[in-house]
């Protein structure tokens, strides 16, 4: 919802709270809510996200949740538009707080020019404060009146749906759709419960808004080509892996990756699969070895505490060549850390975990979409070059909700293993040849089985103490991520392809880095951006993208080393040697805000150095 709009608006009628005569027609909004975990405000901004996805709407979320299971403060940040929406947003343009402790802690997000929209039984506001920043008071009594639509003191529970009513007349929304979603949320309940939804939702909808503040619609949204689908990075991840081929999977609970291990638990039956939780993380990733090798595309996942725990058996399926996915969903860290809070400090530990000399791929998604994309391609990577994969992901990707349109899954071709029940021999570990296992069972006609073992070992898979094996076999782990990384695509750079400054990023951040780059060119500052997927191995071509441009500066979440330097800005100074590679780096549990990208870009003229 764009400022001048607003202003627009200001100037037509004199004054924030007079009623236009129609709806203000906008192009997106970037709507934040405010208030307690108890209150159910995931829900209700899910269901925004999920009906802007409905709508054929672009829409991207962002969301904190208090680490204590006794709950306590939480926001859900929805942007919505008929354009394209490449971030949760920088600042509120309507800020909904249901208690005062809402309202003062979160009044900076919004705006100047914007609104704040209260619920008058908890919340007073500071009127002159408003007025000072142009932003438009507007009061609803949302938990009394909830408890008048629906009878009793414990009814207040259901203001969130009460403020879903009230959005969906302030924003002119579907309530065909709106009413659908409540029905799907609530059918699986008591039918009290769906009809007490339904009595909130319309009482939210019924109630006159128009007396505070103006209503606004949205530009409707060119026609796509495939319909759209909504979901959390979470669920898009699962199903990726099972899109990829996983049938099987084994995992232990840990936040933000349980959401993962919850839908794969649900789903994979139905595809002939199964997903077992095990006691601890060991087991986890042992299970999922023994199915890999037993003929089973397998997988498992944690956030960084079970990702280290995991490192004795990474190194394992590093030596025995055994295809394994493995997700880590990042967390803050170190130690069990901030357990709700996004960091990408988990790089270093997803490349080099393990002991001895043990590669394997790490991969990254960049946004909800990738997420089941890069998925089933991590899946068909660990098989192809049978080597274990790690995908980071991290809590802002996890669990932002987007949209995007239908996959095609026509274009994706599942990993399967050959099961061939008899073959003429065998040799798992050839040096001049992919590692492929013969899952137990296979009879090899001319009776020389293999070994698999966690020792070095000969072609054969037995134990070899040999220097010159050591070695040669060292090589061969080695060279097949320097095969891939010659398979892999060089990365785009968004914005022109030389000049000032590159941006470089990876995992979540890829939407606001690219609205950096926008908004520094319409404030008349030209700037580059360039997002990396593969890690480790890295792409090709990297080093010749670097030279084009005086500063490449790695936008990360993550601690920086003396020099500002975070984990991937070091590890792309030690690929390319050059000291023009820098850092932008924060460690505050939060995701970048643009303006904080920009207010960190070098203020004077550059010289080039290598």
């Amino acid at each position: 919802m764009k400022d001048q709009r607003i202003t627009a608006h200001d100037e037509e009628t004199g004054n924030h709270t007079a009623v236009r005569s129609g709806p203000l027609t906008i192009r997106d909004s970037v709507i934040r809510i405010a208030g307690n975990s108890q209150d159910g405000i995931q829900s209700v901004g899910a269901m925004l996200a999920r009906l802007a996805g409905r709508s054929d709407m672009e829409v991207m979320t962002y969301m904190t949740i208090p680490a204590t299971i006794s709950g306590g403060p939480s926001i859900f940040q929805v942007h919505m538009g008929s354009g394209e929406v490449l971030s949760a947003g920088d600042a509120a343009d309507i800020l909904v707080a249901f208690y005062q402790h809402s309202y003062e802690e979160h009044l900076d997000t919004v705006r100047d020019g914007g609104i704040l929209l209260y619920d008058t039984t908890h919340v007073t506001p500071d009127i002159d404060a408003l007025r000072a920043r142009r932003i438009t008071p507007a009061g609803v009594p949302m938990t009394s009146l909830t408890i008048e639509i629906l009878g009793g003191t414990g009814k207040q529970k259901g203001k969130n749906i009460f403020l879903f009513g009230l959005l969906a007349r302030v924003f002119r929304l579907d309530m065909k759709k709106v009413r659908q979603l409540i029905r799907e949320r609530f059918g699986g309940k008591d039918e009290s419960v769906l009809r007490n939804a339904l009595l909130a939702l319309e009482g939210g909808y019924a109630y006159s808004i128009g007396d505070v503040m103006s209503l606004f619609s949205f530009e409707t949204p060119s026609a796509g080509g495939r319909p759209k689908v909504s979901m959390t990075g979470n669920q898009a991840l699962a199903y990726g892996a099972i899109a990829g081929g996983v049938r099987f999977g084994a995992a232990y609970p840990i936040t933000p990756w349980t959401e993962v291990m919850e839908q794969l638990r649900q789903d994979l039956p139905r595809y002939g699969g199964s997903f077992i939780q095990t006691e601890d993380e060991l087991a986890a990733i042992s299970a999922a070895l023994g199915a890999a090798y037993g003929g089973t595309v397998a997988m498992t996942g944690s956030s960084g505490p079970g990702i280290a725990l995991k490192s004795e058996a990474i190194s394992y399926a590093v030596m025995a060549e055994i295809p394994v996915l493995i997700v880590d969903v990042q967390r803050g860290g170190p130690s069990t850390g901030m357990p709700t809070n996004v960091e990408q400090s988990d790089l270093n530990l997803a490349c080099h975990a393990g002991h001895g000399d043990a590669p394997r791929v790490v991969v990254a998604p960049t946004d909800v979409e990738d997420c089941f994309h890069l998925t089933a391609e991590a899946v068909r990577i660990a098989c192809k070059y049978s080597v274990p994969v790690i995908l980071l992901s991290d809590q802002a990707l996890a669990t932002r909700i987007e949209a995007f349109d239908m996959p095609d899954l026509s274009t994706i071709e599942p990993a399967v293993f050959d099961r061939n029940g008899t073959v003429p021999t065998h040799k798992p570990y050839p040096l001049d040849a992919l590692t492929r296992h013969a899952p137990p069972g296979t009879l090899i006609e001319d009776g020389n089985y293999p070994n698999i073992t966690g020792l070095e070992h000969d072609e054969n898979g037995h134990p070899s103490a040999s220097s010159k094996m050591h070695a040669a076999m060292t090589n061969k782990r080695r060279d097949k991520l320097s095969s891939l990384a010659r398979e892999l695509p060089v990365p785009e750079v968004y914005g022109p392809e030389e000049g000032e400054i590159l941006l470089v990023g990876w995992g979540s951040t890829k939407g606001i880095i690219r609205e950096a780059v926008d908004r520094a060119k319409s404030q008349g500052r030209t700037l580059s951006a360039l997002h990396l997927r593969h890690l480790n191995p890295l792409p090709g071509g990297l080093e010749e993208i670097f030279m084009r441009f005086q500063k490449v500066l790695v936008v990360e979440m993550n601690d920086s080393d003396a020099n500002g330097c975070g984990q991937l800005a070091l590890i792309l100074r030690a690929e390319t040697c050059l000291k023009r590679i820098g850092g932008i780096t924060k460690t505050d549990g939060l995701s970048f805000r643009v303006r904080e990208i920009l207010a960190r870009l070098p203020k004077e003229e550059l010289s080039t150095v290598t």
